[in-house]
């Protein structure tokens, strides 16, 4: 119960199971997870291969539903919903950053940057306006006319995470964003998640990295399907 006038966690993770297959074949990649994020939180999830983070994310990002538990985004049961509206809530509230990237390698960044807006109806001219503002956010606004192969590996996943933002997404999803960088890359895209958690944005972070992680304001760690710490800490950029 959140207090008169107060905005329900971004996100409310209710005892959470998922099991996939049935009978002596069934895995467990998920025991009752409980997990809850305030808005303008920045947290890391972290394990082990098979500790269950990958399974977490997708469920968190409306890409699978748990087998029991509730969980809801802003507010919304995501189990009640159909994939219809599952796909809606996916494209308005959730802004992912994978990886790989995952950017169209004929399109220049700005349009990379518009896909979202345009699967979701936006006009062109908003869907430029709102570009050009979100690759400005990540500082890319001059190369917005560049195709990824004409970016450095930071550069192209600043464009995944201006495609994020463009949305205005109640949540910014990121699973190893930095898996896929060298060093210098790596802090620059930390930079950028830093500056965005500091203007108020809800960030969650799957690594398995102490270096991405040491940026977050909370740590919660998983293993065997179990939540087995969650504590909050300084982050490394306000030491």
């Amino acid at each position: 119960m959140t207090a008169e006038g107060a905005r329900p966690p971004v996100l409310d993770v209710r005892d959470v199971t998922k099991v996939y297959g049935a009978g002596d074949t069934a895995v467990h990649a998920l025991r009752g997870v409980s997990l809850t994020v305030a808005q303008g939180d920045y947290v890391a999830v972290m394990g082990a291969s098979g500790s269950g983070k990958s399974t977490l994310m997708n469920i968190l990002g409306c890409l699978d539903v748990p087998t029991g538990g509730r969980y809801l985004l802003a507010g919304t049961d995501v189990g009640r919903l159909d994939e219809r509206r599952l796909a809606i809530l996916r494209n308005r509230r959730i802004g992912f950053v994978f990886q790989s990237f995952n950017l169209i390698p004929r399109m220049s960044a700005q349009a990379n940057v518009e896909l979202p807006l345009a699967y979701g109806g936006v006009r062109a001219a908003e869907r430029r306006r709102r570009a050009q503002a979100a690759l400005r956010e990540v500082g890319l606004a001059d190369r917005a006319r560049h195709e990824p192969n004409e970016l450095s590996g930071g550069q192209q996943q600043r464009v995944a995470v201006a495609r994020a933002l463009v949305t205005a997404p109640t949540l910014l999803l990121a699973d190893e964003p930095t898996g896929a960088l060298d060093s210098a890359s790596t802090a620059d895209i930390l930079g950028v998640f830093d500056r965005l958690s500091e203007t108020g944005r809800t960030i969650v972070v799957i690594t398995h990295e102490d270096e991405v992680a040491a940026h977050a304001r909370r740590v919660v760690r998983l293993r065997d399907g179990r939540v087995v710490e969650d504590v909050r800490r300084v982050p490394e950029v306000a030491r």
